[in-house]
């Protein structure tokens, strides 16, 4: 069986594919809008909802999995940057502390649907300026929430991590290969027990 993502994130996708999940990707296209005052864990879900909404209501005899990331700090949503300045600014308000990464997924085929968030602490070394000027010169930070990817460059910028540490990079892997499980799924090789 296929699972359908709904996401054109090239890491969600190169996550399932590394774990031989048979995957067709049909990204959703939704308004990612943050409403005014917007919590981060009800954002991630209520975006997480529309993009599994929008691909299963055409897709219903498979298994649809759609997921939203965001970074978080002090309750204010760090989304993805767009300039140099807002980049910067970013880092900044990250150096020296500890942030929240959630990740909301959501599996849906037909009238069923599961949905869980999945929350990782990660705490970042001070950055001085001239590493912050460097970094976001790299441009690695493009269309990354919070302005930092941990799976290049910038794990160097991380002191550490509490939980998922796939989650930080978009997708709580041992999350959703439960969830795949309990719904039944399709299973990586390895879980599954078929030959790889």
């Amino acid at each position: 069986m296929t699972l359908v993502l709904a996401s054109a994130s090239p890491r969600r996708r190169d996550l399932l594919a590394q774990l031989g999940i048979p995957l067709e990707v049909i990204p959703a296209d939704v308004d990612e809008s943050v409403l005014p005052d917007e919590d981060p864990v009800v954002y991630v879900g209520r975006i997480a909802r529309m993009k599994a909404g929008a691909i299963a209501s055409t897709i219903t005899d498979r298994w649809v999995l759609a997921a939203d990331t965001t970074v978080a700090i002090d309750k204010l949503i760090l989304g993805k940057a767009e300039s140099d300045d807002e980049a910067g600014r970013m880092l900044r308000a990250l150096s020296g502390r500890t942030h929240q990464v959630f990740t909301a997924f959501v599996l849906a085929r037909g009238s069923r649907m599961h949905e869980s968030i999945v929350a990782t602490d990660v705490s970042m070394v001070e950055l001085t300026e001239d590493v912050i000027a460097d970094y976001v010169a790299c441009r690695e930070w493009v269309g990354k929430a919070g302005a930092y990817a941990l799976q290049g460059i910038a794990g160097s910028l991380v002191r550490s991590i509490s939980g998922s540490v796939t989650n930080v990079i978009g997708l709580p892997v041992a999350e959703v290969i439960a969830a795949l499980r309990e719904v039944g799924g399709p299973l990586p090789r390895f879980v599954a027990g078929t030959p790889s």
